[in-house]
């Protein structure tokens, strides 16, 4: 469920029920063709609800790019964005890790726990993707064939292919190993 507002009203303090759960604290907008997710952080003991989008706003201000969010220990997640840059030769995505600080505000602000490092997330100007949207959003920032790839890929059902993300998530570590520190 979802609480539907005019474009004017993100960024403008909207403040949501108590009884929405943490991860129903979005406003989407439809005014637009693109989706925004402002997401407020809870209220706890007289604290003000923070809106992520317009704090993490300076990550979009002198470059636009979109920014890849990804778990900075995987092997599985460092070696994408190996593949990633190997592939992107206009530099059109930026990285960051989730275990970083602006990792996590950029988490807020696609209405995450700031310590949610189970899935990637690619962090655009105006949206975010998670789990296999991100993984297709990524592919058409890349060059030729994934984008034609990703269009193929957008026809299997979302939760087929968030299924088949979140075996891969779930025993990454089981399968390719940690590291120590963020290699990227």
């Amino acid at each position: 469920m979802a609480l539907v507002v005019p474009f004017r009203c993100v960024g403008k303090g909207v403040s949501l029920p108590a009884h929405f759960s943490r991860r129903r604290r979005r406003v989407f907008t439809t005014a637009t063709t693109f989706t925004t997710f402002a997401t407020l952080s809870p209220l706890r003991g007289g604290e003000t609800a923070v809106d992520w989008v317009e704090s993490t706003s300076s990550f979009f201000e002198e470059d636009t790019r979109p920014i890849m969010l990804f778990d900075g220990v995987c092997n599985l997640c460092n070696g994408g964005v190996k593949f990633v840059r190997d592939n992107d030769k206009n530099s059109n995505i930026r990285f960051e890790a989730l275990q970083s600080e602006a990792g996590k505000k950029l988490l807020r602000r696609s209405g995450r726990a700031p310590d949610d490092i189970s899935s990637v997330v690619l962090v655009e100007k105006q949206r975010s993707y998670i789990k296999s949207e991100a993984v297709l959003k990524i592919m058409e920032y890349i060059d030729l064939p994934f984008p034609q790839l990703a269009l193929f890929l957008q026809f299997i059902p979302l939760f087929i292919r968030d299924f088949a993300y979140d075996n891969v998530a779930n025993n990454r570590y089981a399968f390719f190993g940690r590291s120590e520190s963020c290699e990227i």
